[in-house]
């Protein structure tokens, strides 16, 4: 968290604040889950145990899946890709490192994008704290905006059906006076969930724009 607000604490000319952080990240209004990685990620007594880091090293364990602090699925059956990139390396860089980075990723094909959008990984450069004493040399933070996120509603979603099948914990939502009649705020609650999957599975194909205007 410190990490992703630094271009907030520290001003420069690309981010001044938090509109401006995530403006990018977000093509459109539905599609603004955004999910972050860490790395290098390690408590006091373990951080002498990590190897020390380039800054493409960083860069590509960031879009390593097992980073991740959202736990998705990568539906075979969808050709999940990133919508969005935003890379925060802290440390002491050279920007050629990263632009060297950069291309490298982009030679390995490391990470796939939308058809519909720019497919280009922003970065942020920033300095680490002068009262942290760390033993590696650089470290990231990756906010991404991840059409497989939509498996995380999925499961959301069935594990609600069970819940409502079984009705489980109905009678104490029975109890207020917006559920007394019915429960036809749980059905809206399913079907904008639904809409919100659909829209990211349909982000993944050129024609989505379409589906968009559709919808």
């Amino acid at each position: 968290m410190s990490t992703s607000t630094t271009p907030l604490r520290y001003p420069s000319y690309m981010h001044n604040d938090l509109i401006s952080l995530i403006a990018a990240l977000i093509p459109t209004p539905r599609l603004h889950f955004l999910a972050s990685a860490y790395t290098p990620l390690a408590d006091e007594k373990e951080e002498s145990k990590v190897r020390k880091t380039t800054v493409f090293d960083v860069m590509r364990r960031l879009l390593q899946p097992k980073n991740l602090m959202v736990s998705t699925d990568r539906d075979k059956r969808i050709n999940h890709c990133y919508i969005s990139l935003l890379n925060i390396i802290q440390g002491e860089v050279d920007p050629s490192q990263v632009h060297k980075s950069l291309l490298r990723i982009r030679e390995r094909k490391l990470c796939q994008f939308i058809p519909w959008g720019p497919a280009s990984i922003q970065c942020f450069l920033s300095k680490k704290s002068p009262y942290l004493k760390t033993t590696h040399r650089v470290n990231g933070l990756m906010l991404a905006n991840h059409t497989s996120i939509s498996t995380l509603f999925q499961r959301t979603l069935r594990q609600f059906e069970k819940l409502m099948k079984r009705g489980a914990f109905i009678e104490q939502y029975k109890q207020q006076p917006l559920f007394r009649d019915n429960l036809d705020e749980f059905d809206s609650a399913r079907e904008a969930v639904q809409q919100l999957i659909d829209e990211y599975n349909a982000a993944t194909r050129s024609d989505y724009f379409s589906f968009s205007q559709q919808s």
